[in-house]
């Protein structure tokens, strides 16, 4: 197909959206997902354009061409069919390279079970997970150090947690949702999650109305595997948002019937959450309904809402008599249709409503101001007091990197421990644990007090002449007195 096409759905006053029929049966689902817009009159003029496997074949490493970034920026919104990122070869994901370069910080997935027409491990579950998309550890910050030892950072940022979740309660505010919950790991990464929950805290006291709490993300998602019903909206980092939007999706039923958004401050993506499947391609008996979700979420985020109602409601009386593709076809099922044929079922349907499910009616946003990202005031005196060194040290015995090092110390910085992974090995440290090679080394002014970053320059030479083979340094500071760095297990 032609790579910039544009189609006008004949209404004045229109929404300028790109579109993106990806790979696999990205075409078939894409076409049939178009098919129910443009039978419902959505207020929408389509750009098209070809991103995805042409391109990465052609040597585009994002598979994204200059041409569809181009109509992205024009129209700010793009509904996309799954793409297909070859293995290997250094290609890199096109929707991380989407939600990074245009900003689309939340990940939005309702996950709902639609008890008894398709088959569920919960018939209760109506939640909304609203996943953190540009930090954590998937901003992809990694290092190899030596031969043994590999290294992932993760990056949690205040602003960017109190944005997150801001959105989350936004998002139940507008949607009558009536609580929020946080997951994280604040009980063992105290920094990083620690600064995501505070966050939480403080936004939440900002919407009285509605409820909320905190889960540690392991009893959390086994909760969501039991009782999915316990939740309403969560919101949480991004790895473990991934996770834990995988087992609702499982316990759901069906990931065929799930769309997505990706919402930024001026850009916003929607899709299906599953990938091309490339196996069933050309077939025509792919399911549409999770790329149709992400068109009804579209149209919300649009503020086309009315029409956003109307096809909802249609599907969900297409699901409720029995019209069912191959994936979802079983007991309460009456015909087993293809890819364009359930499409055509919900064009039927149009300004019915569901008998067993809640009618939808989406309510349009008055003057929504962007939620952005904004840096608190630097209130706290951040003070420099020492340096953790990360040293390549192996065969000899743990005593003698000590001696090196407390030789180079002085009486501006002075080696007081050494650990390695999070447990101390140095001084007077009784272990089994198996090491590696790569050791954590602290330095800190003997007497206390604060050091120069002359003080660690001078640090460095002392090291370097010495030959000692070190990685990296990650300067330690305080806030207002208070360590923005963690003790060692054993220190």
């Amino acid at each position: 197909m032609p790579s910039a096409i544009v189609q006008k759905l004949v209404r004045p006053k229109t929404h300028p959206i790109t579109v993106a029929y990806g790979d696999g049966i990205g075409p078939e689902i894409m076409e049939a997902t178009l098919h129910v817009l443009k039978e419902a009159r959505a207020n929408i003029q389509i750009e098209t354009i070809e991103v995805g496997q042409r391109y990465y074949e052609n040597g585009v490493s994002t598979g994204i061409p200059p041409v569809a970034w181009e109509s992205i920026n024009r129209t700010k919104v793009l509904l996309k069919a799954p793409i297909t990122t070859p293995q290997g070869g250094g290609y890199k994901s096109l929707n991380v390279t989407m939600r990074k370069t245009l900003g689309l910080y939340a990940n939005v997935r309702p996950c709902i079970s639609y008890y008894p027409f398709v088959q569920t491990k919960e018939p209760r579950m109506n939640m909304v997970i609203v996943r953190e998309n540009e930090e954590d550890l998937y901003a992809g910050i990694e290092y190899r150090q030596t031969h043994d030892a590999f290294q992932s950072v993760k990056i949690i940022t205040s602003s960017g947690a109190e944005r997150i979740h801001r959105y989350a309660f936004e998002y139940a505010r507008q949607n009558g949702r009536k609580k929020v919950t946080c997951m994280s790991k604040d009980n063992i990464m105290k920094l990083t999650d620690g600064a995501f929950h505070a966050a939480f805290d403080m936004v939440a006291k900002e919407y009285p109305e509605i409820e909320n709490e905190h889960y540690i993300i392991d009893i959390g998602a086994a909760r969501i595997a039991a009782k999915p019903y316990l939740f309403d909206v969560i919101v949480t980092e991004n790895l473990y948002g991934d996770i834990i939007s995988d087992i609702a999706a499982e316990v759901s039923g069906s990931v065929g019937l799930a769309g997505s958004a990706n919402i930024g401050a001026e850009y916003a993506m929607f899709e299906a959450i599953h990938g091309s499947a490339p196996d069933i391609a050309g077939k025509g008996i792919a399911n549409p309904s999770g790329l149709i979700q992400g068109a009804i979420q579209m149209l919300v985020h649009l503020n086309d809402v009315k029409v956003a109602s109307d096809i909802q409601n249609a599907w969900l009386r297409t699901i409720e008599d029995g019209i069912h593709t191959g994936d979802i076809y079983g007991d309460m099922s009456k015909a087993k249709v293809g890819t364009m044929d359930f499409a055509k079922a919900v064009v039927e349907r149009l300004g019915q409503t569901p008998d067993r499910f809640p009618t939808a009616k989406y309510t349009a946003r008055e003057n929504a101001e962007p939620i952005r990202a904004v840096m608190a005031p630097q209130k706290e005196k951040r003070e420099l007091v020492g340096m953790d060194l990360f040293v390549h040290w192996r065969d000899k015995p743990i005593d003698d990197l000590g001696s090196i090092l407390s030789n180079v110390s002085n009486d501006r910085l002075s080696m007081t421990m050494i650990s390695c992974k999070g447990l101390k090995v140095w001084p007077n440290a009784d272990t089994r644990m198996d090491v590696t090679d790569r050791y954590r080394c602290r330095f800190v002014p003997p007497s206390g007090g604060t050091v120069t970053h002359q003080d660690i320059a001078d640090l460095m030479i002392r090291l370097a002449e010495a030959n000692v083979d070190f990685l990296k340094t990650e300067n330690l500071f305080t806030f207002d007195g208070v360590p923005g760095f963690v003790k060692s297990a054993g220190e």
